[in-house]
């Protein structure tokens, strides 16, 4: 555990938003971490019967696959390049509210109505077993009738499991449309975090046996840390119950009725993520009153003992006080077993004599 609070980062709970301060609505500022990289965009096309899979390096070549009847998936890695989200934006006539969104990463989980499509946002968690930290990322959704754009902060995503569904001809998904491509990957991401909490469940379990045996200072930052990451899940979670509400409520044909059934499955999945997240809470709550219940009892202990050995020498100072007066006439003095019978047995006795009386009231 030292290994690991030497070189752990606290997980970020509040964006830092005031350069955004005074600006007008739609300014695109990208606020996440600044990056060189070029954007990366992927392309998968497919219906019932083909698949299109590769990599394209403009706008204009999105735009042939917008009125397609296939269905397409285009994934843009790296939003830092506001030039690039603002040109997609006018080509395909989004709102400058819904591109000043997607650059900004600081947004809450939520859902919108624009008629001709749906604006998703939401929290993409993975869990790092190395530095046992969450890492968070922003990704955004447009979502038309044949299409689906994914805004993604950087490579790196849990979509594969739904790309391998696309790749292979059996099952649902390729007789769907790009409604049930939305709720696919909204899936995948909502299935990521009961991993996170699996690996959360392991950590709390053993971090209370460890507590039980030691009161290391070391725990109560590990205990600290779970309650910040589990706070950092619950923003990331709470709102996702209202975004999947929303999408089952929207009337717009883009999210049809087939696929509004799955959706109340992803509810149903939320609220049981909710549910563990609370209990987690509580659980790490409790083992932080422990901690301090352990500690508390320790430090009793300790004054306890010290009590006990200063109430011991309370009587045996005073013997020793007065066995050291120096008065000339004192006839304990002129006896030759004065010191060994008159102090130390006498010494000795109320030493065992207090450890009885002790013992027998249980103080010991």
């Amino acid at each position: 555990m030292k290994n690991y609070l030497e070189h752990f980062k606290l997980p970020t709970l509040y964006k830092k938003t005031s350069q955004k301060t005074g600006l007008p609505p739609g300014t695109l500022i990208y606020t996440g971490t600044r990056k060189q990289e070029p954007v990366q965009i992927e392309l998968i096309d497919y219906d019932e019967k083909q698949l299109e899979e590769k990599k394209l390096d403009s706008v204009q070549q999105i735009l042939e696959y917008q009125k397609t009847d296939s269905n397409s998936w285009i994934n843009l890695d790296g939003i830092h390049n506001v030039e690039f989200i603002e040109h997609i934006g006018q080509q395909f006539q989004l709102h400058p509210l819904v591109l000043e969104d997607i650059v900004h990463v600081g947004q809450r989980p939520k859902m919108e109505d624009y008629d001709t499509y749906l604006f998703i946002v939401l929290k993409m968690l993975q869990y790092d077993e190395q530095s046992r930290t969450v890492e968070t990322e922003q990704v955004s959704m447009i979502l038309g009738p044949h299409y689906l754009m994914t805004f993604q902060e950087r490579p790196g995503d849990v979509f594969e499991s739904v790309r391998q569904r696309i790749r292979s001809t059996k099952g649902r998904i390729r007789k769907m449309g790009c409604d049930y491509l939305g709720y696919a990957l909204i899936d995948a991401i909502i299935d990521e975090y009961f991993k996170i909490l699996e690996a959360f469940g392991e950590r709390i379990e053993s971090l209370e046996e460890l507590l039980l045996n030691d009161t290391d200072r070391d725990i109560l930052h590990e205990i600290h840390h779970i309650k910040r990451e589990l706070t950092l899940l619950r923003k990331s979670v709470w709102p996702l119950r209202e975004m999947i509400a929303g999408l089952d409520r929207t009337e717009t044909g883009i999210m049809k009725k087939s696929t509004k059934i799955y959706l109340r499955d992803l509810y149903d999945h939320t609220i049981q993520i909710m549910d563990t997240l609370e209990s987690f809470r509580d659980v790490s709550s409790g083992l932080l009153d422990l901690h301090m219940s352990m500690v508390s009892n320790r430090m009793n202990n300790v004054m306890k003992v010290l009590t006990i050995i200063a109430t011991i020498f309370i009587p045996l100072g005073f013997i020793a006080g007065v066995f050291g007066m120096n008065f000339e006439h004192m006839p304990e003095l002129k006896l030759p077993w004065a010191y060994p019978f008159g102090f130390w047995a006498v010494i000795a006795g109320i030493v065992i004599g207090m450890f009885v009386f002790f013992k027998r009231k249980k103080w010991l």
